[in-house]
């Protein structure tokens, strides 16, 4: 039974484009284990798979903010001793960074298994880090170049849809009412970085479009800058409701039940994609071809860079999928 252990750290969005991974491996090696290497903010994503057998949280984010403190020393070691209880018969980096490239060096695997993307395809150079290297070009999205490389490195082909293999958990949501008619739906407005923001006033618009068809939109946050936009945009959506801060199984549950997701460029939106939600992406400062809703059933991306979508362009999506 061969063991696996996945390298992919961070961020959320690409946690989650690391997941058809798993899928192709059982499906082409069925009596495989694979364990992940994530950061632990990020360690529900692959809990959600039931073909992980063990997730292996690691605080590199964290750590290098104290890397000489006794307690940071104290986690390190612990954390190497977890990496090198199996000997794993491959080791695959898909993240591509030094700091990924460390853990696949600390990892106990036999000779030949560690395996990393080549320098041309990678931002950083780190042949040295891996037992053997293989080529991914880049202009492809990011789902693809991740099940490239794993299919490189195990020998397998990719001929099939990606299939992300998550389910959401079971998870009370008390503030969440539930109404005869009533649908809901989840609007995603925070992203890691200004320009790739929607106008608060076109959130307003398209609310109250979706409200006369009745649902009612949700809100979540996960900052208090966040907080405070949710709440600013509830107050001018009929019946929108802002949920207190969830945890990622939270959200996840949320997604499930939802009838519609409707988000800018985060890690949450492909999360709901990946749950099988219908799912709008509004892109303003990215390009969807790398980077946006990839092989998920009832989804479709919107705009690009410098070229966000209209209010009417959103709606009319978000109509289509209902």
């Amino acid at each position: 039974m061969p063991r696996i252990l996945l390298i992919k750290t961070s961020s959320l969005g690409d946690v989650v484009h690391n997941l058809p991974v798993v899928s192709d491996i059982h499906a082409s090696v069925p009596d495989a284990t694979i364990d992940w290497v994530v950061e632990e903010a990020f360690a529900d994503i692959p809990r959600l798979h039931a073909g992980v057998a063990r997730v292996i949280p690691v605080a590199l984010r964290r750590w290098r903010k104290s890397l000489t403190s006794a307690e940071t020393l104290r986690e390190e070691k612990a954390f190497r001793a977890i990496l090198r209880e199996y000997e794993y018969d491959a080791v695959i980096d898909t993240q591509g960074l030094f700091k990924s490239a460390l853990v696949a060096r600390d990892a106990r695997a036999r000779r030949g298994a560690s395996v990393g993307l080549d320098w041309p395809s990678s931002r950083e150079p780190l042949r040295l880090f891996y037992d053997r290297t293989f080529s991914v070009p880049w202009g492809q999205h990011a789902v693809v170049r991740n099940r490239s490389l794993a299919a490189q490195a195990l020998g397998y082909d990719v001929r099939t849809a990606p299939q992300y293999g998550i389910h959401a958990p079971q998870r009370e949501l008390p503030w969440l009412p539930v109404m005869p008619g009533q649908r809901h739906a989840v609007l995603l407005h925070a992203t890691s970085a200004n320009p790739k923001l929607w106008p608060e006033p076109h959130w307003e618009a398209v609310s109250k479009q979706l409200f006369s068809n009745r649902m009612v939109c949700v809100l979540p946050w996960g900052s208090a800058t966040e907080q405070q936009r949710s709440e600013r945009l509830a107050r001018a959506m009929p019946g929108a409701l802002v949920p207190p801060r969830m945890s990622l199984p939270e959200l996840a549950a949320l997604f499930s039940r939802a009838a519609l997701v409707i988000g800018v460029d985060t890690g949450l939106l492909h999360l709901a994609a990946a749950l099988g939600t219908p799912s709008v992406g509004i892109y303003c400062d990215t390009d969807p071809a790398a980077t946006g809703i990839h092989g998920a059933v009832s989804s479709v991306n919107l705009g690009g860079i410098g070229q966000p979508p209209s209010v009417d362009a959103v709606f009319c999506a978000a109509k289509a999928l209902l």
